[in-house]
């Protein structure tokens, strides 16, 4: 037992003989705990100084509101006694104080939502300081959330100009799309304008071909007309001769048939003779020359 007592109280006899440097080194951690416990406790009371600060400025506030409701009501109250019928002030009282009540009431539902915001803010805010304490590199972590801070917003910004240059990209795809189909319409627009100028080269000289042939025809119709005209005076000159001057012309019409036939025949009679030893004979223009009187002698009027 002895032994263990002397083992026991060895640790505690060699806590108590410190040296200079380790009382030292005490001192300077009490004195840096210390300064720690005074920053904190600067912060607190800034903090609080802060709380009492938006406190005064939302009780004065709060005070504006109150003073701006009680003279509304001030000149509700002194435009409703100025008027008659108790009835008719009474229901527009209750209904400026249900309208007032209602107001009241969204706004305590938004500051309560606010409020509710601002703990679950407050909460999140306290968790991360909790987690840069306990990790003891708070100003890192701040300078940190502020790096990711200003990432997430450049992130946001680099997600914004990709969504418009995929917006501009799809625009471009459909323009260049319109485009080609335009260039395709203005393609076909030629050619079909090729074709109508073609066309209409191809009846304009249709049209002056016709314009020619239509002066030609005025020309021959003008002819035909006239000519047209003439016989027209011509029959109604003409004269139908008698019957017996019809039958005389007749006969003589039949009588030269028959001396053509018979000269028909004396030509290729004298055409056979005049491969003989001469062609030219006087007894065949003797008997010839009797012959060409006998129409003439037979007939005198022709």
């Amino acid at each position: 037992r002895s032994r263990l007592k002397s083992k026991s109280r060895g640790p505690s006899e060699r806590f108590l003989g410190l040296t200079v440097e380790q009382k030292c080194e005490l001192v300077e951690r009490e004195l840096e705990e210390t300064k720690d416990e005074i920053q904190k406790i600067e912060e607190d009371s800034e903090q609080t100084l802060q709380d009492l600060e938006a406190a005064m400025e939302e009780a004065d506030v709060w005070w504006a509101e109150v003073k701006k409701a009680i003279s509304d009501f001030d000149k509700e109250i002194s435009t409703l006694s100025q008027k008659k019928g108790g009835t008719v002030a009474s229901e527009k009282l209750l209904r400026y104080l249900e309208e007032r009540n209602h107001q009241r009431d969204l706004l305590k539902e938004k500051l309560r939502l606010k409020n509710d915001s601002l703990r679950s803010y407050k909460k999140k805010l306290q968790q991360q300081l909790r987690q840069k304490e306990h990790m003891g590199e708070t100003f890192r972590e701040v300078r940190f959330e502020q790096l990711q801070i200003r990432n997430m917003q450049y992130q946001e910004k680099i997600e914004e100009k990709n969504e418009e240059l995929l917006q501009l990209k799809l625009t471009s795809g459909k323009t260049v799309q319109a485009l080609n189909l335009y260039k395709r319409r203005l393609q076909d627009a030629m050619e079909t304008s090729v074709c109508l100028t073609k066309d209409i080269s191809q009846r304009k000289e249709l049209l002056e071909k016709i314009e020619r042939e239509t002066v030609v025809v005025e020309e021959e119709r003008a002819k035909a007309e006239s000519l047209n005209k003439q016989l027209r005076r011509q029959l109604s000159d003409y004269r139908v001769p008698p019957v017996l001057r019809y039958v005389q012309e007749k006969m003589a019409i039949s009588d030269l048939q028959n001396s053509l036939k018979a000269w028909e025949r004396k030509v290729s009679i004298a055409e056979v003779s005049a491969t003989g030893p001469s062609v030219h004979e006087p007894a065949a223009e003797v008997a010839v020359g009797p012959a060409l009187c006998l129409p003439t002698c037979r007939h005198p009027r022709h």
